[in-house]
């Protein structure tokens, strides 16, 4: 790997971070304020997943505006609309997946392993689970959503289909 690209992957790695940190503030807070209010445990079954499926769906949002437009922006598809669609769909998959390691680790510490204090579940989803589907999409939106590769794949395809068809 060349200097100007780990610098490169450097710069890119430290926009993610800055990014994937502002959607943590977002979720961190929709989610503690959610599940020490109306999804409080002793009100509602199950209240801190459903706090955290809620708090997570918006910062998934917040991380898709900013890594679209900042980490990722000479990577993201412009070309058409179904591309941008595409995108954003393999965006929302991998962020949900790896919104589904943070959960999983908020069920497994809460339900299974009878931890349920706020600073346990804290730790559960916002500590260890974040690492974890952190690491995960990073790796995902950088070598399968915003891959250059796959842009120049897009642009390529209809063009060579239209070539298909009107070849004798």
């Amino acid at each position: 790997m060349s200097r100007d690209s780990r610098i490169a992957l450097l710069r890119q790695l430290l926009s993610f971070g800055l990014v994937g940190g502002v959607g943590l503030v977002v979720d961190i807070a929709v989610f503690n304020a959610l599940r020490t209010t109306i999804f409080e445990p002793q009100l509602v079954h199950g209240g801190p997943i459903v706090a955290k499926v809620i708090s997570t769906s918006i910062a998934i949002v917040v991380n898709w505006i900013g890594n679209r437009y900042w980490t990722f922006r000479t990577e993201r598809r412009t070309e058409t609309r179904s591309a941008v669609v595409r995108e954003g769909i393999e965006f929302a998959v991998v962020s949900l997946i790896g919104a589904g390691i943070a959960l999983g680790c908020l069920w497994i510490s809460h339900y299974g392993l009878g931890f349920t204090s706020v600073l346990d579940d804290n730790l559960a989803t916002n500590v260890v689970g974040l690492a974890l589907g952190t690491a995960f999409r990073f790796a995902l939106y950088r070598f399968w959503v915003f891959s250059g590769r796959r842009r120049t794949a897009d642009v390529a395809a209809p063009v060579l289909l239209r070539n298909e068809i009107l070849a004798p």
